[in-house]
């Protein structure tokens, strides 16, 4: 069992238009994290580009990545970006492993109880994104968010179905996502190219290649935008290197293209970026840099919210 002990609770925050996104942490990633999910990511590369530091990488080169999610109130409708890792899930990667976190303390500091989320988005359907869709009761994994729906697109959903998982993943399904479809809970979304609307202001943006289903989501306010990454991107040295990928990426050549196009559309424009795994301040504008880009950070927000029920 790894018991976890993040910062005090104050919870980070962005105003975007009448929206704020709140960051919800759960636990930071271990140092061996980086080489091994971004292996072209080498001290030689990150070291090129001094903005990283310190906040991105540590003066040796090694990358900071972060597990946290993003929780939302858009008009009445309280929404969860991602649900993180979990508690007390067996998990193959011993960082991931039986974590015990004050995670849902955090999320209801933050006023967001778990019985008050009415929607739950998930990017995709990988290990570190959907662990908080579930708690376990008596034995039982139930459903964390009772009166939510969670959504995901169409063709994530059918790509696991039809792909030979092997005994991790599998479990990882049975914990965390079989549960909420045996409750009727999730609900799978068409994402054609444009994206697709599920409540005024929040779209879904199609950005496969991580894999076949993923989604980014963008929030729009009052003539302010904002764009959640899920894993198109992990870390801010992709900006500059683009063609880094993750090794766990399922179609590298379209992730590489995805992220690519997507950083030419943000180039240069006031929409907030939200990096599901940037460490602190997480967040940024897309800058250009030469051929390539940078972030230029925003920092969060961070009095501490009032408590709502």
């Amino acid at each position: 069992m790894q018991t976890q002990t993040p910062p005090p609770l104050r919870t980070p925050h962005w105003t975007v238009g009448d929206v704020t996104i709140h960051r919800i942490d759960e636990i930071p990633l271990p140092p061996e994290t980086g080489p091994w999910l971004l292996p072209s990511a080498t001290p030689d590369v990150t070291n090129q580009h001094p903005w990283l530091q310190p906040d991105f990488a540590d003066a040796t080169g090694t990358l900071h990545l972060d597990s946290h999610t993003f929780a939302l109130t858009v008009g009445t409708l309280r929404v969860l970006v991602d649900t993180g890792i979990g508690n007390g899930k067996t998990r193959a990667n011993p960082a991931w492993h039986d974590l015990r976190t004050d995670y849902l303390q955090r999320l209801t500091d933050a006023g967001f109880p778990p019985d008050s989320v009415d929607l739950v988005v998930l990017t995709h359907l990988h290990t570190d994104h959907v662990g908080w869709n579930t708690r376990e009761e008596a034995g039982t994994w139930l459903p964390t968010f009772p009166r939510a729906r969670y959504v995901t697109s169409r063709a994530e959903r059918e790509f696991w179905a039809g792909h030979a998982m092997d005994e991790p993943r599998q479990q990882m399904f049975r914990d965390s996502v079989h549960p909420i479809e045996d409750a009727g809970l999730l609900d799978l979304v068409d994402v054609p190219a444009q994206g697709a609307e599920v409540a005024h202001g929040l779209r879904l943006i199609p950005t496969p290649g991580h894999t076949p289903g993923h989604l980014a989501v963008q929030v729009s306010s009052n003539g302010q935008s904002a764009l959640i990454t899920g894993d198109l991107l992990h870390h801010p040295v992709q900006l500059p290197h683009p063609r880094i990928g993750s090794c766990v990426d399922i179609d590298p050549a379209l992730a590489e293209a995805t992220r690519s196009d997507l950083l030419a559309s943000l180039a240069d424009t006031e929409t907030l970026l939200l990096g599901t795994h940037f460490p602190d301040p997480t967040s940024g504008r897309v800058v250009s840099d030469g051929d390539a880009y940078r972030l230029a950070p925003v920092p969060p927000q961070r009095a501490t919210p009032s408590r709502r029920s």
